[in-house]
């Protein structure tokens, strides 16, 4: 009997600032698949929330919000973007107010329920999938299941460079710096104790710091790891 084949995933969770974003482009590039940002999914979802006023404790308004909300990934690796009801917020959804409220947005049970089965939906013919559930959730079937980590100061000093951290950029460098520290060590308090897909690693997913290592060198790694599977040409 016949088996089905392997679906045509790469599966890459993490806490912000661990790399997840630069390497699944990179390696959804060199791959010439489909790049799927989930956390900006729910980043858009956030701020349709925030926009309509709704009061964040109150999940089923929430919820009724995002249900009605048109939120559109592109999956094209050198043209990231998403849009709201048919506007670009791409750079909207990167400030301090929805960096200050995804987690609660995102604990939502509904909303995650709505937004994977859109998740799902972009993966279409072959994806590099990076968020905070992907191996556990969006797709448990992934043949290759990456847990990107570095180390606090790492994350922190990542995220306060760049321009998209969503912090504000007044006082001086150190402020900046313990701010953004702080405010993932909020978020990753948030998201790894939801009741809903916390932040966690598949248990069959490969470990990866990148502390110490640049994009390019993790990169190469996860496409190293595709290579085994037989989902990427051998170099």
């Amino acid at each position: 009997m016949s088996t089905a084949p392997s679906p045509r995933v790469i599966a890459l969770d993490g806490p912000s600032g661990s790399g997840k974003s630069t390497v699944a482009r990179g390696v959804a590039r060199a791959l010439g698949w489909r790049y799927v940002d989930t956390g900006a999914t729910y980043r858009a979802a956030t701020l349709a929330v925030l926009r309509s006023g709704a009061d964040l404790r109150d999940a089923d308004a929430v919820a009724a919000i995002v249900r009605r909300a048109v939120i559109e990934l592109s999956v094209d690796p050198d043209a990231a973007g998403i849009s709201l009801d048919g506007e670009d917020v791409s750079t909207q959804i990167r400030g301090p107010e929805v960096t200050g409220a995804v987690s609660a947005v995102s604990a939502v049970p509904d909303v995650r329920r709505q937004l994977v089965e859109l998740q799902r939906a972009l993966i279409g013919p072959g994806a590099v999938v990076e968020g905070r559930d992907i191996g556990t959730v969006v797709a448990p079937d992934a043949p290759v299941k990456i847990f990107l980590d570095a180390t606090p100061d790492v994350r922190a000093s990542r995220r306060a460079g760049d321009r998209d951290a969503g912090v504000p950029r007044a006082g001086a460098a150190g402020d900046v710096l313990e701010a953004v520290a702080a405010d993932l060590a909020r978020r990753d308090r948030l998201d790894s104790s939801r009741a809903a897909s916390p932040l966690q690693s598949a248990v069959d997913a490969v470990h990866l710091d990148s502390s110490a290592l640049d994009a390019d060198q993790v990169i190469e790694r996860v496409l190293d790891l595709a290579r085994e599977v037989g989902l990427a040409p051998a170099s």
